[in-house]
């Protein structure tokens, strides 16, 4: 009960910054709409938020101690807070991309502090578990509602209008809200602050060692694919919706929240089936439902013509179907990630954790910016189609992720039982 503010404000920063993040889709959308923007200078904003991402990320792992959770956490939303308010005034494409690396770094700060503050404020295991089960599924509410949120300051009457900025200043008054709770919030962190922090130099040399391993090298390759494909439909689905389906802008950031939707769905459905099948059995089959997804979803969106689309109850069967990948891809980053930090050393799980978030970055970056670029010079159905060589390619990886992983799991077991 002493940590309530606390929990709550983890809630609320979790749910701003998830709203913010995930309304890349949105945003390149809109800046093509408010600003003129192409489609590949607009997928530039992924990059924006996720090189932030990456390099605060590993900057964190070092130094974050010598901050301060807290104190990070109370930066974070200072920053988060101070660009959300200067959006609407000083409403560019410039600041628009000062506002995702804004949002980039303090997604870094928040979650490498709000996941060291969940060790401080639970009492053991169970608790711990169960509060990251919460904080997690909270994010995930935060991308569903900030689809509808967004969509409420759009002007489908007039594409240039820049109404929409005014939805920043909510997301400024939420992360105030946050900031205020927090800082009047106890936390006690000494137990933390006597640990000792490594120098950046060998986090990075650590970290390099690591990935030369055969293991870790494939796991990184899958991590990339992966989070390539989810990040190139996730944003831009909006805009796909919009331009091949001809929906209204309002309606096309609306009828993206089916992905975020059937993302969580998938998740948590695949908890269950992992208990029961193997994990890359499991996996493959997503992917091979999902490369059958697309090539059922495309053909309806091309088919979907002539009436003009007012709201969901006339909305075309292609708008429903596609965001369902979700659905089947949503369980494979977890999966992996279970996989590889459960084969390798308590003592290496701290590098492994800075390299999935620097290639998952990464992997977003390069998705958003082919995807964008395909766009512009082949047109939103070839964009989309695309999403087939890249499963094709993680389906591969994960088969020798497999073998790789069986091989050295048998080998710990070896040098366990030889001692």
């Amino acid at each position: 009960m002493t940590h309530g503010r606390i929990k709550l404000s983890l809630f609320l920063n979790y749910f701003v910054i998830a709203m913010l993040l995930n309304s890349v889709g949105t945003v390149i959308l809109q800046v093509q709409n408010s600003y003129g923007v192409s489609e590949s200078s607009a997928s530039v904003l992924e990059a924006c938020k996720d090189l932030s991402i990456a390099l605060v990320s590993f900057l964190v792992a070092s130094y974050i101690t010598r901050i301060g959770y807290k104190k990070a956490m109370l930066i974070a939303l200072g920053l988060v807070g101070t660009a959300c308010l200067a959006m609407p005034s000083l409403g560019s494409f410039f600041m628009t991309k000062v506002l995702f690396v804004i949002t980039g770094t303090s997604f870094a700060l928040i979650k490498v502090s709000v996941y060291a503050t969940m060790g401080i404020i639970t009492t053991d295991k169970k608790e711990h578990a169960s509060f990251m089960n919460f904080i997690e599924s909270f994010f995930m509410v935060g991308i569903l509602i900030g689809y509808f949120v967004f969509s409420a300051f759009v002007n489908d009457a007039d594409k240039q209008s820049t109404s929409w900025l005014n939805v920043y200043y909510l997301c400024a008054a939420i992360a105030l809200a946050a900031f205020l709770l927090l800082l009047s919030a106890p936390l006690d962190e000494t137990s933390v602050r006597a640990d000792e922090s490594k120098p950046l130099l060998k986090d990075f040399t650590d970290m390099i060692k690591l990935a030369a391993q055969p293991l870790v090298l494939i796991f990184i390759v899958s991590a990339f694919t992966y989070v390539l494909i989810e990040q190139s439909i996730m944003s831009w689905l909006p805009t796909f919706n919009s331009k091949v389906l001809n929906l209204p802008s309002t309606l096309s950031i609306q009828m993206a929240s089916i992905l975020a939707a059937s993302t969580a769905v998938g998740r948590f459905s695949a908890g269950f089936a992992l208990r029961k099948i193997h994990w890359f059995y499991v996996l493959v089959i997503c992917l091979v439902a999902a490369s059958v997804l697309v090539l059922v979803a495309i053909p309806l969106a091309r088919s979907s013509s002539g009436v003009a689309v007012t709201g969901w109850g006339n909305a075309p069967l292609g708008a429903f179907v596609f965001p369902l990948i979700g659905l089947l891809i949503a369980p494979i980053y977890p999966a992996i990630n279970s996989v590889i930090l459960g084969t390798l050393p308590a003592r290496q799980h701290g590098p492994m954790s800075g390299l999935i978030v620097i290639f998952s970055a990464l992997g977003g970056t390069t998705g958003s910016i082919i995807t964008g670029n395909m766009f512009q010079v082949f047109g939103g159905e070839v964009a989309f189609y695309s999403s087939l060589v890249p499963i094709t390619i993680l389906i591969v990886c994960l088969y020798f992720f497999n073998r790789l992983q069986k091989k050295s799991a048998a080998h710990i077991v070896f040098k366990t039982a030889s001692h």
